[in-house]
């Protein structure tokens, strides 16, 4: 017996519902994510850094590159 084709409608249905797992998925993963950081954060003790400060330390260093911003660094 020959299968049917899948409308394109039931494709968007099925492609929403990956969709939104993904989203669930990713959202997860950002939370394991933020607490990694968080607990290298803490080793290094970057928590005795002014939020603000540590925000921008780490927006300079996404700017300057994070191999260029350790170079730097370490050249110090």
């Amino acid at each position: 017996m020959a299968r049917s084709r899948p409308s394109a409608r039931d494709a968007l249905i099925k492609l929403r519902a990956e969709r939104e797992e993904l989203a669930n998925r990713e959202a997860v993963l950002r939370e394991e994510a933020a607490t990694d950081l968080g607990k290298v954060l803490l080793e290094c003790d970057a928590e005795t850094l002014d939020p603000a400060q540590l925000r921008q330390l780490l927006r300079a260093s996404m700017t300057l590159g994070i191999n260029a911003a350790i170079a730097c660094l370490s050249a110090g």
